[in-house]
């Protein structure tokens, strides 16, 4: 993974993003008016005013695909905050040419992240997601393993999950070596990557060794429906009806059935016996009553389930930490959720041995 260099133009760019996002939240809400969403939450200041920033940006759906991801790689650096390296941060080969890179604060068995970023199954990177995962491994002393799955057109569905199979199969083999029990393990992804973490956990809900935890961050999990949030948000500036229907285009060969569970998760036949979730919904998404629908469905089914709602934020919020406060702050919410799901278990794990 290469670092990525800004132009003069791109620094002075983050730097007043940073200063507004820094602005009395005062301020903030006469300069952004903040609006209120039919849950009745009122959107964050700081970022009500990135997304009144971005109204008029250009919109990456527009562009071919190599442009699109040019262009998203480079903004996700912009508004990504700089954090100090792990101090293992190594590049894996998982086979086939599929790479991963395994981050590491060398703390004994706390476990292990397998991580999927997000981008629609079309944008995204291991590299544009390097900041939160490094507060995953920081925050939570676990390994994480961030997959640089195959992305469409050029590797429509499976690609995806046949890589995210893959990715399990090599950190279950692998993780011994790194001084981790496999059965330590927790599957999670945002947006995208959060549809391919519930489809995984599907996938080898009969193998011997399942994830302990499956962490959905504004999941994609149902093609079908089409629920109320998809309207209320429709026009967001961080996910847009239009950029949602380029995606699935792009990402769904012809004669492709988006009922397939391997698609949408939540059309599967049963979800008993998947392994815990904490599910991360943001109250500007999209997303949300998919998200929000997979849930109940999952704790309908026997599962536990925690869901952590975020209620002035917008779609992608893990990737704005530097130029908004309330995106940090909630991302460190997050990676406190898991780590207090790591440490139940290891107290769990502890008193089973000691018994």
């Amino acid at each position: 993974m290469s670092a990525q260099r800004f132009t003069l133009s791109q620094r002075l760019q983050r730097a007043l993003l940073v200063f507004l996002s820094r602005l009395p939240a005062s301020l903030q809400r006469m300069l952004a008016q903040p609006a209120t969403n039919t849950a009745g939450d009122i959107m964050a200041p700081d970022v009500a005013l990135l997304m009144k920033l971005g109204e008029s940006g250009p919109d990456y759906s527009d562009l071919p695909t190599a442009d699109a991801r040019a262009t998203t790689e480079r903004d996700l650096a912009l508004f990504a905050a700089r954090l100090p390296a792990c101090g293992i941060e190594e590049e894996i080969e998982i086979g086939d040419g599929l790479l991963a890179t395994r981050y590491s604060t060398g703390t004994p068995d706390r476990g292990l992240i397998l991580f999927f970023h997000g981008g629609g199954f079309v944008i995204g990177s291991r590299t544009s997601y390097t900041a939160p995962v490094r507060m995953l491994a920081h925050g939570t002393g676990a390994d994480v393993v961030s997959v640089e799955y195959r992305l469409a057109p050029e590797h429509p569905f499976p690609a995806a999950q046949e890589d995210a199979a893959a990715a399990w199969r090599y950190v279950v083999d692998h993780a011994p070596a790194w001084g981790i029990d496999p059965r330590r393990i927790v599957v999670a992804g945002e947006s995208a990557g959060g549809n391919i973490a519930a489809v995984l956990c599907q996938q080898v809900r009969e193998d011997d060794v399942q994830p302990m935890l499956q962490v959905l961050i504004q999941p994609v999990t149902d093609l079908v429906e089409h629920r109320p949030s998809q309207d209320e948000f429709a026009g967001s500036p961080a996910l847009s009806a239009k950029q949602v229907a380029w995606f699935v285009e792009n990402y769904l060969p012809a004669g492709a059935d988006p009922a397939d569970p391997l698609i949408s998760p939540y059309r599967a036949a049963s979800l008993a016996g998947l392994p815990p979730a904490i599910v991360n919904l943001a109250g500007f998404d999209p997303l949300h009553d998919d998200g929000l629908a997979y849930a109940t469905a999952l704790r309908d089914a026997g599962v536990t389930v925690q869901v952590d709602r975020e209620g002035g934020l917008v779609h992608g919020y893990l990737s704005y930490t530097a130029v908004s406060p309330s995106c940090m702050r909630a991302t460190e919410r997050l990676v406190s959720s898991i780590f207090e799901a790591l440490r139940r278990t290891d107290h769990t794990t502890h008193a089973t041995k000691a018994s």
